[in-house]
């Protein structure tokens, strides 16, 4: 039994009629005919002047800007991190945070201590010893 035979695929214009199709993201490309021959493509913001008013050619007055409370930086500290500044094992810290005596926020499957949080078990944890 022999296998059917494909006809010739139908020949390829040099200069394709519309653009190829791009990627997401990606501008469509135009081929010309000159190989290396790349079309002028202009931005679009190009001939626009700076900081003027498209219609008058005046300065734009700057836009208020909302006030905002100075952001609190808290910083975090990942669990070995702090087995390292406790000197304990990271096992012990996981049991701290599962317990609730050592507040953490969970960052995916991780955990992040912050900083403050540290400081307040370890006062917290100080013994007297007579």
């Amino acid at each position: 039994m022999s296998l059917p035979q494909r006809s010739a695929a139908p020949a390829l214009s040099a200069t394709p009629t519309r653009p190829h199709h791009a990627g997401f993201g990606q501008r469509p490309v135009h081929r010309s005919a000159a190989p290396g021959a790349r079309p002028a493509v202009q931005h679009p913001m190009a001939g626009r002047p700076v900081g003027l008013r498209p219609e008058a050619g005046q300065p734009m007055a700057a836009a208020p800007v909302a006030q905002r409370p100075a952001p609190r930086t808290v910083s975090f500290l990942t669990v070995t991190e702090v087995a390292a500044i406790m000197r304990v094992s990271k096992m012990t810290v996981y049991r701290l945070v599962h317990g609730g005596e050592l507040s953490a926020v969970r960052v995916g499957r991780s955990f992040r201590v912050p900083e403050p949080a540290v400081r307040e078990y370890l006062a917290g944890a100080r013994t007297d010893v007579a």
